[in-house]
């Protein structure tokens, strides 16, 4: 999509190692940039990842280990970086419930992970920024930063408080080089995804095809998922020229779904 623009930038992803943050760190790397890639688990195959982007790309790639809902580990993460000229904030858990019977344990996770670790990794990483003269923030919210839905309380408060935190970090960089934006997936291909379509099959009684546009994306009006591909994409767009101005705002890749 764009020539190796970013050769000498450092972008630190949260939650890389699967998923749309993979996706992300891969198109980021074919864009030239150097990476950080990130979870909670410190395992040789997360080593093994980064080798082997490394090799696939030509760029410099590390793991570092951090557990996002340790707000000092998150700062920590930004500071073993050493350089963080592009931050993703993409890291992210969900758990689904009534209000009422919603576990105390898991709302005070999913605020912690969803939504207080881009504020513990922008702190620490806007120093850089300013230093070096330049940054983009890419916080990777969803379209329920957007709209809602019934059972998700903790995820839909922690989006919608990403969008938020996304307006003022751009309102507070808006006369420097830095910009900051939020990212609004819907339904995405990813891994775990893609594990849940045989049950939903068997569940239904339906084929792949019938499953995925009946019953997986009923809301999203395009009847197809986004992939991880367009959300790296979109991602590596908001590090582009042509997105200098671009600040303080949502992109929704959901296929319509706020539209309605």
């Amino acid at each position: 999509m764009f020539e190796k623009f970013l050769q000498g930038k450092v972008a630190v992803v949260t939650g890389s190692n699967s998923g749309i943050g993979l996706g992300i760190a891969e198109e980021l790397a074919r864009a030239g940039a150097d990476l950080v890639i990130n979870s909670f688990t410190d395992r040789d195959e997360d080593h093994a990842l980064a080798e082997k982007l490394a090799k696939e790309h030509g760029v410099k790639v590390r793991y570092i280990q951090a557990d996002m809902s340790k707000g000092e580990e998150c700062r920590a993460l930004i500071e073993k970086a050493g350089q963080c000229d592009i931050l993703v904030n993409n890291a992210g858990i969900q758990h689904v419930a009534p209000i009422d019977e919603f576990p105390v344990d898991k709302w005070n996770a999913i605020i912690a992970i969803n939504l207080s670790s881009a504020f513990h990794t922008t702190a620490a990483a806007l120093p850089m920024m300013r230093k070096a003269g330049w940054g983009r923030i890419v916080n990777i919210a969803s379209a329920h930063g957007l709209t809602a839905s019934p059972f998700k309380s903790a995820y839909v408060a922690a989006k919608h408080g990403v969008v938020g935190f996304t307006k003022v970090t751009a309102l507070e960089t808006a006369e420097e080089k830095i910009t900051a934006n939020a990212i609004c997936p819907g339904y995405v291909l990813t891994p775990l995804v893609e594990a849940q379509i045989p049950d939903q099959m068997k569940t239904h009684n339906m084929g792949r095809d019938e499953v995925i546009k009946k019953v997986m994306l009923d809301r999203q009006p395009s009847r197809e998922f986004a992939t991880v591909e367009q959300i790296g994409g979109t991602t590596v767009f908001l590090c582009s020229p042509a997105a200098d101005q671009i600040t303080g705002t949502t992109i929704s890749v959901d296929g319509g779904w706020t539209a309605l």
